[in-house]
């Protein structure tokens, strides 16, 4: 095959990738049909507040990406957000990349009741994302990316390096959970079975009544003090 065909050929194979390709914060060709939304537009914070606010604060949207600046705790500020609308069984998609020596989660089950809950991690469990290897500190094994926070180990270290995306998909489906990072599944767990309590009660949310209880609630993102960027956020109800 001479140049010129080979350059054909990779030609047709770059037009038919970008053909199939949603872009950015866009939904692929069917996803729709399929019953996908996007939570994330890439222009504005539209369908998130933070929690217990009206408006969103401490985030910024730009280069088509969802940023916490990492302002929590500044100031007794806590800049969690959470999506406006409420979700029971779905599929959630999302790509994320952390900061060097950075912490941070998707939450989902959350109940919004400030009075009740002071913040998004005593309500909803913890999908768990972190800088595994330059955190600052020692890590346990169920506080590393894909756990499920203090309550369920990820099977492997999944994560990519620091500075580049990593793909989260979140399953939800009548108790029944799945964390799948980097296209492989790391946790699975079904909630509120006598195991579930036993953890709960026993554990780091022994003094969290609430946490986990709710059947649906909003999904959260959360800022914990160091900046974390989102994009590519999509869920599908089931």
């Amino acid at each position: 095959m001479n140049k010129r065909h080979v350059f054909l050929v990779l030609s047709f194979l770059l037009l038919a990738v970008s053909a199939c390709s949603p872009g950015l914060n866009k939904l692929a060709p069917g996803e729709e049909k399929n019953g996908w939304k996007l939570l994330f537009d890439g222009k504005t914070t539209k369908g998130w507040h933070t929690y217990g606010v009206k408006e969103v604060r401490g985030w910024e949207v730009k280069n088509g990406e969802l940023i916490a600046l990492g302002q929590a705790g500044h100031e007794g500020s806590a800049n969690d957000i959470v999506t406006d609308a409420e979700y029971e069984n779905f599929e959630l998609l999302v790509e994320w990349k952390m900061s060097t020596g950075g912490n941070s989660g998707i939450f989902f089950n959350v109940v919004e009741d400030p009075k009740k809950y002071p913040a998004v991690y005593a309500t909803g469990p913890e999908y768990q994302l972190i800088d595994d290897i330059g955190f600052p500190q020692k890590l346990e094994d169920w506080q590393k990316s894909g756990a499920n926070y203090a309550m369920h180990v990820a099977a492997r270290p999944m994560a990519k390096a620091i500075g580049e995306f990593n793909s989260t998909r979140i399953v939800v489906n009548k108790g029944h959970v799945e964390h799948w990072l980097n296209g492989v599944k790391v946790v699975d767990y079904q909630l509120w079975t006598r195991d579930w309590e036993a953890l709960v009660t026993n554990g780091k949310w022994k003094e969290f009544p609430g946490y986990g209880r709710a059947k649906r609630g909003r999904i959260g993102l959360q800022d914990h003090g160091n900046q974390i960027w989102f994009r590519n956020i999509k869920i599908r109800e089931l």
